[in-house]
């Protein structure tokens, strides 16, 4: 779970992180009051979404006076930032900014480590400057069972090029930072800008943060910061359904039994698509796990067929604890179920391979359920599966076995 940069100062602050003073406002007025009540000559106005640039695209104002924080803010409120509207704004103390760093701990799964990056040019974009000028940029392996001490944060900041004045205070920053990350379960933690100010003062002045999702049974306190209304309804819909779903772009419904197979399937789509008319892309991502029973697979179909976006769907499963018989009887059972309940289903393409194969493809073609259809390869069926979602009509008599 991304948290909002609000929320991210919260949480600096209950770890010691330092931070500056921020009140959140969904109106124009309450924004005027916030500045009022914050007491500075100037504050920041700044767009409240899960997404960078917003200082790019406008969503990052200063003001000067109550009145100028509301005007700002009623500039901001309602914009839409890379596909995220804006409904909340914080107003956050303006800092005398002397210099910006970057800071940031992450997981690093493929070294099965933690990773620590800091950098003396905060403030830009850090995967540009990792790229241009890969030497600003220090990267340093953190092993999780020592974790990050002082004598490791010394490290970092010495390996960053830091003046040598300022790295005891960016030490206890540094620690103070990883006491979230570990504290908080994160697989994130980022600040840019982590601020030096006119008074040398070490400030985190922006802050973003990826909690673990998987560790949620020890934090039952992160439930408060899930924010309902930013988060697709469909992903809703699916995670009450114990549904593992995220939602893409395209016009293809998948459904698979093990992200593995999954990750190939929307790979296997895209591909299949440049084929026809208007490229399909896979429309989600939806793993159904290997209990591919009917409870379970109208569960699936029902979220991938509530989204508008979908024109066919690919059905893609492959038999081993579970057998494709019971996969196809559970497509069948599915199909009453959504019947039942007034859904139209669309286009559907099912490939079945594995434990029972044979005995799961009869029991489809005997069901004869409309609109399915089924091909044996997963090549076959992804091409399928993406002419059907194009604006191309296939013939009516092709041989889809």
């Amino acid at each position: 779970m991304d948290l909002y940069e609000y929320q991210a100062r919260d949480v600096f602050e209950s770890h010691g992180v330092p931070v500056l003073r921020g009140i959140t406002v969904t109106t124009a007025e309450e924004a005027g009051k916030a500045a009022e009540t914050l007491g500075t000559p100037v504050v920041v106005v700044k767009a409240q979404v899960k997404t960078g640039g917003r200082g790019k695209a406008g969503g990052v104002k200063i003001a000067k006076s109550p009145a100028e924080a509301a005007e700002k803010a009623g500039e901001i409120l309602g914009m839409d930032i890379k596909g995220h509207t804006v409904n909340k704004v914080m107003i956050a103390e303006g800092a005398d900014i002397a210099e910006e760093y970057y800071f940031s701990i992450l997981l690093d799964r493929a070294n099965r480590s933690y990773l620590a990056m800091a950098s003396k040019e905060g403030g830009v974009e850090i995967e540009q400057l990792a790229v241009e000028r890969p030497e600003a940029l220090a990267r340093i392996e953190i092993d999780p069972v020592k974790g990050l001490d002082e004598a490791k944060a010394r490290e970092i900041a010495e390996a960053a090029g830091f003046d040598a004045a300022d790295i005891d205070q960016l030490v206890t920053v540094f620690t103070k930072l990883y006491d979230v990350y570990t504290g908080e379960d994160a697989t994130l933690v980022e600040v840019n800008p982590l601020v030096k100010t006119g008074e040398g003062k070490i400030i985190a002045l922006d802050g973003k943060v990826t909690l673990d999702d998987n560790a949620e049974f020890r934090h039952p306190e992160h439930a408060e910061l899930d924010d309902k209304s930013a988060t697709d309804p469909l992903e809703i819909k699916a995670q009450e359904k114990g549904l593992n779903y995220v939602k893409l772009d395209g016009s293809v419904g998948i459904i698979g039994n093990g992200a593995g197979l999954v990750m190939s399937t929307l790979d296997v789509v895209a591909y299949a698509g440049e084929e026809f008319p208007g490229q399909p892309k896979p429309a989600n991502f939806l793993d159904i796990g290997g209990g591919a029973n009917a409870e379970v697979m109208a569960g699936g179909l029902e979220v991938i067929l509530g989204d508008e976006q979908v024109k066919s769907v690919f059905v893609n499963v492959f038999g081993g604890i579970t057998a494709c018989d019971e996969v196809a009887n559970g497509i069948v059972q599915a199909f009453k179920i959504l019947s039942a309940d007034g859904v139209d289903p669309k286009p559907l393409v099912v490939r079945l391979d594995g434990n029972n194969a044979e005995l799961g493809r009869q029991i489809l073609d005997d069901a004869q359920l409309p609109k399915l259809e089924r091909v044996d390869t997963m090549d076959g069926a992804a091409k399928r599966a993406a002419e059907l979602a194009s604006a191309t009509t296939a013939p009516a008599d092709a041989d889809r076995n």
